[in-house]
């Protein structure tokens, strides 16, 4: 690998909006290091990456887990530049019948797992005094969503995270943004029955899902020089679904 090359992060990365966005990067000229929850997963990015990129196994709610994960990146191929946390998880629920574990489970993997990774790349952002964090958030952070009221919130934490980071590091040349897809065709929206997803349409100006590559391609602006201006948003990517 080139010393020129930057090393990009994804958490999540094994399948979908995550397998999406680390395949874009690749094409971008970065070495990416994809995460999945298994070792299986972690195998199967290794190989769609081929030589441009590795996988790696990681657990965002084990603090263990993180630690092995940045102790190997700092033997090779080193400290990323570039960060993409995309891991998350739902466990939907109405309120009343939504259990403690439901609640914590969803809040501890999308928001305190958030933290967990972040954290330990700023320090070399710092020194290099550049760098470029993407979090994924959701169209509900903005709409809400019944049934989600854990994941909802941890997504709207996840924005209001972004907005205080941006503004304590904007001076170093680092960026903190975030990406809010809306109604994307992945293997969970496969699951829905064709009623569904025309009644989910019929509220998108665009008439369309959007694709894990439209995402991608927002993350890929964002981690950019071209997007050096801009910290501490979120970008909806959305088909007009919701419009700040």
């Amino acid at each position: 690998m080139r010393d020129d090359v930057k090393i990009a992060l994804v958490t999540g990365a094994s399948r979908g909006i995550g397998r999406s966005i680390a395949t874009k990067l690749v094409e971008h000229g970065y070495f990416v290091v994809g995460t999945a929850t298994t070792q299986a997963g972690a195998d199967e990015i290794g190989e769609s990456l081929g030589d441009a990129g590795a996988g790696r196994q990681l657990d965002v709610q084990d603090d263990a887990s993180v630690g092995a994960l940045f102790t190997g990146l700092r033997d090779a191929p080193g400290m990323p530049l570039v960060l993409v946390n995309n891991a998350g998880i739902t466990r939907d629920n109405l309120m009343l019948r939504m259990s403690v574990d439901e609640w914590t489970t969803v809040v501890d993997t999308n928001l305190n797992g958030l933290f967990r990774v972040t954290k330990p790349v700023l320090r070399g952002m710092l020194r290099a005094r550049w760098g470029r964090i993407v979090n994924v958030s959701s169209v509900v952070a903005r709409m809400g969503s019944p049934g989600q009221s854990n994941y909802v919130a941890s997504k709207s934490a996840v924005e209001g995270f972004t907005r205080s980071l941006a503004q304590e590091v904007a001076s170093r040349g680092i960026t903190i943004n975030a990406v809010a897809p809306g109604f994307v065709a992945t293997d969970m929206t496969a699951e829905l029955t064709e009623a569904q997803i025309q009644q989910m349409l019929s509220r998108v100006p665009l008439g369309r899902m959007g694709s894990a590559e439209d995402i991608a391609e927002a993350v890929a602006f964002l981690v950019s020089d071209k997007a050096g201006y801009i910290t501490g948003e979120t970008i909806h990517v959305n088909g007009g679904l919701y419009m700040a």
